[in-house]
């Protein structure tokens, strides 16, 4: 073979390998590819649970997400306008912060309602560039006023406004942040709180939240003194959201878990554990004011809860935690998780690869990257029964849009305790879950990591209702990013 037929030969060679490489990895490459302009009701696909696959409508016609909304008329009892901004803004402790306010501060107004209140919030978005969204989380809202930009709602444009009308009808402690590139907005400040209950004396409420690394209550740094004389029952709201699971608890006095994400816990015992936060979750702890005082500890942050300036003990959270499987007292549910009409999995992983084009370790739903996650799909009226699973390496607090959900077993071991509801599950790695749900609340509804930026990387798929249909879009003229 001559000299110039070998190096011929050579160079086809390394053609063929070349191809061999490079041709799986174009498919990989253009298969990731998220469109730029999509409905979420035809992402993925389709998984019914072993329940009826029904007249799958979601596509076209049935009803449509714009039209299961709030009360569209009466006087409402509750009437707030919040105007975001994009602005540099001072923390309560003082701090700059460069982010975003709702009325010109981060933590946004608190909205105070009563149980059975109409409540219409207008949403006026001043200037922030991307769009804003106000999202109830926790609040069982019907689904046009879930504030899921591309999914419910357009994202609110500089100079617009958006109305959201819904009946306050359980009590609790929830809060509120926008859902339209919501791993940066709710990060730079674009929250709020909202508490159904009348305000009682001994009522605290601490929203916790890391602005540029600085961890914070109510927008302070350090340790603030609210003021309650000894004997008094205080109700301490805490609700956290920060990105990742946070120890909180009080010390000074044993005290009781009374409430988890906005349901109340049946006859909770006094402990003096720290309780694990998931992140978005919200916790009502209650206790006496002793004479020495006590302290909310968060972190780096706390609230002394007292009189007088040394009226607060220093001491760190134990490090024992409360376990809500086993914690409370049993009581009946209002349905029957046994009966189940659909049996999902949720199983959370992790791998390599692309997703719209771009090259890394990537969240996986079932084996599936975003956008080929399942769409489970119910009946209105069904039992549903899910098995969340994880072995990614890291924690994920897990949020449902529009339901509670009651946790059934943890690692096989089932629940003994009082009836745990949660609308945000702390999964942590190598941990299995059985949850459960009535299908109540016909939607299309995010099901998501709540750790924001895990989402916008891919953690996110949704429960639909079989018969509903969206107008919205993701992407596209109206620049929707949920997440």
């Amino acid at each position: 073979m001559s000299d110039q037929k070998r190096r011929l030969r050579g160079r086809l060679i390394a053609l063929g390998v070349t191809l061999a490489v490079l041709a799986p990895l174009g498919y990989l490459w253009a298969t990731s590819l998220v469109p730029s302009d999509y409905s979420a009701a035809d992402m993925g696909y389709v998984d019914y649970g072993g329940g009826p696959a029904g007249g799958h409508e979601h596509h076209h016609g049935g009803t449509s997400v714009a039209d299961l909304t709030g009360p569209k008329t009466g006087t409402p009892d509750l009437d707030v306008t919040l105007t975001a901004r994009k602005k540099k803004y001072q923390l309560a402790s003082g701090e700059t912060i460069d982010g975003y306010t709702l009325n010109g501060t981060s933590p946004g107004p608190l909205i105070r309602a009563k149980l059975g209140d109409l409540v219409q919030v207008t949403l006026v978005n001043e200037n922030v560039p991307d769009g804003a969204t106000l999202h109830w989380h926790g609040i069982d809202v019907p689904n046009a006023e879930d504030g899921v930009a591309g999914v419910t709602q357009d994202a609110v444009p500089i100079g617009g406004k958006h109305v959201y009308r819904f009946t306050a009808d359980r009590a609790g402690t929830y809060w509120y942040h926008s859902h339209q590139v919501s791993s940066e907005e709710v990060k730079g400040g674009l929250f709020g709180t909202i508490v159904v209950a009348p305000e009682q004396p001994g009522e605290v409420i601490a929203a916790i939240h890391t602005y540029d690394g600085k961890r914070t209550i109510n927008g302070r740094t350090g340790t603030q003194q609210v003021d309650l004389a000894a004997g008094t029952t205080a109700r301490v709201r805490v609700i956290n959201t920060d990105n990742a699971i946070l120890r909180v608890g009080l010390i000074g006095t044993p005290y009781q878990v009374v409430a988890v994400d906005g349901r109340e816990v049946n006859r909770p015992t006094p402990v003096t554990a720290a309780f694990p936060l998931a992140a978005g979750a919200r916790v009502d702890l209650e206790a006496v004011v002793p004479a020495g005082g006590m302290r909310l500890v968060a972190g780096s942050a706390a609230l002394s809860l007292g009189i007088g300036p040394g009226a607060s003990p220093t001491a760190e959270l134990p490090a024992e935690t409360v376990d809500l499987l086993t914690y409370g007292t049993a009581a009946p549910l209002s349905f029957d998780p046994a009966k189940a009409d659909r049996n999902f999995e949720y199983r959370i992983g992790r791998r390599p690869g692309f997703l719209d084009g771009v090259p890394g370790l990537w969240w996986t739903i079932n084996g599936h990257k975003f956008p080929d996650v399942p769409m489970y799909m119910v009946a209105e009226g069904d039992v549903v029964r899910m098995t969340i699973s994880n072995t990614s390496g890291q924690a994920h607090p897990m949020h449902l849009h529009g339901h509670h959900a009651i946790v059934l077993s943890r690692n096989g071991v089932a629940a003994t305790g009082s009836p745990w509801w949660v609308d945000t599950l702390e999964v942590g790695n190598d941990e299995t879950y059985e949850i459960a749900f009535l299908a109540d609340n016909p939607g299309l509804w995010m099901d998501h990591c709540h750790n924001l930026p895990h989402a916008s990387e891919g953690l996110m798929t949704h429960l639909m209702y079989d018969g509903v249909s969206t107008p919205y879009r993701i992407g596209g003229p109206s620049h929707n990013e949920p997440e």
